[in-house]
């Protein structure tokens, strides 16, 4: 197993969504970072000098998150196992929900970090396959693989934005459909997913 995250990331995160869900992005300054989760300002200068790499430290954080409570050798089919990793992800992300959801808001004024976010997916997606033992190897294979699990990710975090219920049942739903798609386009190009 992976080593869960360092505290004061996870203190960082929680800190940058925090801000976020009472500022918006454009209310966001470092110094407030600093104040809501606790951390000298030179600590956070350190290790994220700008709001982005707070954005990506969020993602590393989430993966570790997942990878630190992933079994190696958990067996069955490769389909249940991705479906297990992505909803650990959502999990890591639910305690953030406020923030996260203020930051999708407002990311159609802030085009640049949409596309710091969607540059950033596909390292996390490609750890997520390996949490599943799902193959991710360099080539083709590995990118349409890759690929397919970023359109079942994106689809589930938009089901995510719109489910306030505590049992998270109708992201669920829309990550066992999205799965269902990703089977059959996997099926017809024969990329053989299952183990």
């Amino acid at each position: 197993m992976t080593e869960a995250p360092d505290p004061i990331d996870v203190r960082l995160v929680s800190g940058l969504w925090q801000v976020v869900a009472e500022r918006g992005w454009d209310g966001l300054s470092m110094a407030g970072i600093a104040a809501a989760c606790r951390v000298p300002a030179a600590v956070l200068r350190a290790r994220c000098p700008t709001p982005l790499h707070l954005l990506r430290l969020h993602g590393q954080v989430a993966d570790q998150q997942v990878l630190a409570g992933t079994v190696p050798g958990q067996g069955g089919p490769a389909r249940d196992r991705v479906f297990d990793v992505l909803m650990r992800r959502i999990d890591a992300m639910q305690p953030h929900r406020p923030g996260l959801l203020r930051l999708f808001e407002d990311l159609p004024r802030d085009p640049l970090v949409a596309l710091a976010l969607l540059a950033a997916l596909p390292r996390s997606m490609a750890w997520m396959l390996e949490a599943a033992e799902v193959p991710a190897a360099p080539g083709p294979l590995g990118l349409l693989r890759l690929r397919g699990l970023t359109a079942v990710w994106l689809a589930t975090v938009r089901a995510w934005t719109r489910d306030g219920s505590p049992d998270l049942g109708a992201t669920m739903a829309a990550l066992d459909r999205a799965l269902d798609r990703a089977g059959q386009v996997a099926r017809t190009l024969r990329l053989g997913l299952e183990p």
